[in-house]
Parts: C-alpha cells; structure tokens; sequence
C-alpha cells in the first residue's frame, strides 16, 4: 500500500469512546489488511497466540498471520464484535482461528490460554504478547494505586504470565513478539504509568532474549509510534485526536497494516539472526534506542 493510500490526521475527527474501544465504532475504521499481499506461506503449519488479537494492531498482525499459513489463536477482553469480525477476516483467507475470551491479567487465565492452544492445535510457535492498556493522566499524584496496579497487570505481568506458561511448549526456532511502544524511548507527558511498563517491555524483551538464546528461542520487539487504533478514540480528548499523528516526520497516524509485515519478519526465518531488538514504527521519530 502506498502512504497516499493511508488516512492524513484531517481525515479523523475528534471522536471519542468509551475504555477500552471498539473499532467498529471507528470513523474511520483502521485499516488492518493489504488485500494486494496473498501470502507466501512464510509461516505455514505454525501456530500463534496473539493477544489483543481482535483489533488495532492485534487484528492486522492475526490477519497478516493467517495470510502467511498460521493458525491464529486470538486472545481478547471485552469486544466480541471486534473478535468475530477478525475471525471471519483469518477464515476468508481460509485461516484457522481459535478465540479465547479473558482478562491476561489474571495468571490463571493465561494458563488456560496455552493449555488451550495445545489443545486445539498441538503445537505453539509464536507468541505476539500485544495487548496493552492506557489512561491519561495529567499529574502523577492523580494516577490511583488502582490505575497503577491495573495498567502494569494488564500491559507487564500478563507477559510474564504468558511466556511463563508457553515456555514448556516453545522449541528450538520458536519465536516470542512484544510491543513496546515509542513512549519507552521518548516518553509522554500524559502517559506515565503506560510508558513505564513500555520501558519494562523493552528490558523484558532484552534480558529474556538473553535468557533463552542458549534454547534458540528469538525475543524481538516492535515499538509502534502514533497508530490509529481503539485505544486512541477511547483515551484522548477530542482535540488530541483530531490532531493525532501529526507530530510525526511523515505527519499522520501510521495504520495497523503498517506494522503487520514487521510482526510477519519477526516470527519467519528472514529473522533468524535477530534476537532481543526493537523494530521503530513510527514516522520517522529518531529515537536511538
């Protein structure tokens, strides 16, 4: 696709939802698929959890994947319609998908994420550990224990949740996917809790690329920059949607199809000799890290 093909900052209103977003209420919608790129059957016979899978960045990566030969297990929180629409986008493409329902917060549920996986699929290959929450805050003491504990649960600990339980699974060439976020590198004003746990991502990431590179299991990162996703609309006033993106170097939002081809080389062969390295996608932000 090509960048005259994306949305411009002036082609979003200032629309706002309610947490955690739904993106068929986007106007507009995100754009999660190249329907020019069929696949080419990089990860062919492989099975992915991804969680966040229902939308946003999840959904381009789980279509992208499905694209590609996978089987798509697509883990969500709360938007059934979100989940159902990706669903049927993985099986249009004659994917396989499996949707598990749950909070990733919770050590037990995610658990059951991989006990499930197994079960269904026999194998898992790839963990995209995706999903991730926000909530703006102007001041740090207006930041509750309650907000605190949640957004690291939500966004950290369901990593370690999820990786821990994967791990017995995972083989040799397995891969493992996190999003970062730019906030780690450059921070956000607003957003001091969310760019905290991205910066605990980023050393995740580094320090268990090193833990398992003797196992020959790849940890890599992705650190999208200003993406038009649910968690958008649903947490920043109207004004700071309606000029969302612009900011950047290439002056837009970037769309979820943008970062898919990334998530695609991370969890393919073309990647065998990276491990604990970040992808920047972000507009051309330079932020050396």
């Amino acid at each position: 696709m090509k960048d005259k093909d994306m949305y411009t900052a002036d082609d979003i209103k200032g629309q706002t939802e309610q947490i955690p977003g739904k993106e068929s209420e986007m106007n507009p919608e995100p754009i999660y698929d190249n329907i020019d790129c069929k696949g080419y059957g990089r990860l062919k016979g492989k099975t992915a959890i991804i969680t966040g899978g229902d939308s946003g960045i999840g959904r381009a990566v789980s279509v992208a994947y499905a694209k590609e030969g996978c089987n798509v297990v697509i883990v969500y929180n709360v938007a059934d319609d979100d989940a159902n629409t990706t669903k049927k986008a993985i099986e249009s493409y004659n994917g396989k998908a499996l949707l598990i329902k749950g909070d990733i917060g919770d050590s037990t549920f995610c658990n059951q994420v991989i006990e499930q996986t197994v079960k269904e699929f026999g194998a898992l290959d790839i963990l995209v550990n995706n999903a991730a929450e926000q909530h703006i805050q102007k001041n740090l003491e207006d930041i509750t224990d309650q907000q605190l504990q949640k957004t690291f649960q939500t966004n950290i600990f369901s990593m370690f949740y999820l990786t821990r339980a994967a791990l017995p699974h995972l083989m040799e060439d397995s891969t493992i996917i996190n999003t970062s976020s730019v906030t780690a590198f450059a921070g956000h004003a607003d957003l001091l809790d969310y760019s905290a746990t991205k910066g605990a991502i980023t050393a995740f990431t580094r320090s268990l690329s090193a833990n398992l590179a003797g196992k020959k299991i790849r940890v890599n990162q992705v650190a999208p920059g200003p993406i038009w996703t649910p968690l958008i609309p649903s947490t920043f006033e109207k004004s700071k949607v309606e000029n969302f993106g612009n900011n950047t170097p290439l002056k837009r939002p970037g769309q979820p199809v943008e970062l898919a081809e990334a998530y695609v080389f991370l969890a393919s062969d073309g990647s065998t000799y990276m491990t604990g390295q970040t992808i920047h996608i972000n507009g051309g932000t330079i932020v050396n890290g």
